[in-house]
């Protein structure tokens, strides 16, 4: 059983530079033996235009956000949110840069929460599949993502894939979160060997 809690997040943003672009929205859930016991949702005032691009693929536009704190207001209360569980998110890496670098500007301090990546996971659990995006995964287990590209839409789709993942590692005695992120860690032709059920 994972008996130590997780925060699976995603956030969307103004663009792919944590340092030049802004982050718009932020969700997080926080997961417990594969059952959701808390949940953080906030859009945030980016202080500048929405590329129409960004708006086409969220649907967050300039008039959604302007009444919505800015990031500087947010990060503190979504920092007590994470605490210090590990940081679960697709594509990790991202999202993770994005919020450690708003924590470092705004707070001063550094984030030191272990990062698993979904993403990652599919590599090892998951080779054969075309693609490891979001989208592909949840059709490959048979999720349903009703609000793809919103952030809670797709921080609920990837606690789904993550739940599925676990299970699967669950049948192959890689249960504890620990076990998890040094399986994720591993080269991806050891990982997959390790597992006998998928």
């Amino acid at each position: 059983m994972q008996k130590t809690p997780v925060v699976v997040v995603d956030i969307e943003t103004t663009g792919l530079s944590p340092y030049r672009h802004k982050i718009t929205e932020i969700a997080a859930i926080k997961v417990l033996n594969g059952k959701i016991v808390n949940q953080f949702e906030q859009l945030i005032n980016p202080e500048t235009h929405i590329p129409s691009f960004i708006t086409k693929l969220t649907g967050i536009h300039d008039a959604l956000v302007a009444d919505a704190p800015t990031v500087d207001e947010v990060i503190p209360e979504f920092q007590s949110f994470l605490g210090e569980e590990v940081f679960v998110a697709h594509n990790a890496s991202f999202d993770h840069k994005f919020i450690a670098h708003n924590i470092h500007k705004h707070q001063k301090e550094h984030m030191r929460n272990e990062k698993l990546c979904t993403q990652k996971l599919a590599n090892r659990i998951l080779p054969d599949l075309h693609s490891k995006r979001l989208g592909v995964i949840c059709e490959h287990y048979g999720v349903d993502n009703k609000q793809a590209h919103r952030a809670m839409g797709d921080t609920l789709a990837t606690v789904e894939v993550f739940g599925k993942m676990m299970d699967a590692l669950k049948e192959n005695n890689i249960t504890k979160i620990h076990e998890v992120l040094s399986f994720e860690r591993m080269l991806r032709s050891k990982a997959s060997g390790l597992l006998t059920k998928k």
